[in-house]
């Protein structure tokens, strides 16, 4: 007869992760426009969501897809008579307004940017891994979709035994980590 892991997992029931490219405050991209190799290409979107375009000045990009940057900045070069038929790109380098947080008894706790396809052991390593007095059996990973805030309980060791799946995260997820009991 051989010893039991005595730790109940559950069953993953949270809403699949959101995947979400909007641009927020931090986040940085590269814009290019054909032709026009004077103009700066990259920017970084201030604290207040906007940036500040030449020739265009600062316009509000916080919250829009950047194919809807690429249209604003369209646009309003076109409106301002500076091109006619500008040919603009763009290419989002960091997302820093996206970020998991990772608590409790981990070596480094804090907010690390989301990573796309970042799963929970991977952000658990990024924070230094467990620290020597955590409950790997006991994580939470607490999730808000559409206003709806969910936790879950995880087990660490379920998950780099094989038992359980690991889970992929999304921007906003708070992952904490509680000390064992002794």
């Amino acid at each position: 007869m051989t010893a039991c892991d005595s730790t109940r997992t559950n069953r993953i029931n949270l809403p699949a992760p959101v995947e979400s490219t909007t641009i927020g405050p931090g986040d940085s991209f590269e814009l290019f426009i054909v032709g026009e190799d004077k103009i700066p290409t990259t920017y970084t979107v201030s604290p207040d969501g906007s940036v500040d375009f030449p020739y265009i000045h600062r316009h509000t990009v916080a919250g829009l897809e950047p194919q809807e940057v690429v249209d604003l900045v369209r646009k309003q070069l076109v409106a301002g008579g500076f091109l006619t038929d500008p040919s603009v790109m763009i290419s989002v380098k960091e997302y820093r307004s996206k970020v998991v947080n990772v608590l409790g008894q981990v070596s480094k706790p804090g907010t690390f940017p989301l990573v796309p396809g970042i799963t929970l052991v991977q952000a658990i390593s990024q924070a230094g891994g467990p620290s020597s007095i955590a409950d790997t059996n006991a994580i939470t990973l607490t999730r808000t979709t559409n206003g709806k805030r969910r936790t879950l309980r995880v087990s660490l060791r379920s998950i780099t035994e094989g038992r359980s799946p690991d889970i992929p995260l999304q921007s906003g997820d708070v992952i904490t980590v509680a000390e064992r009991v002794f």
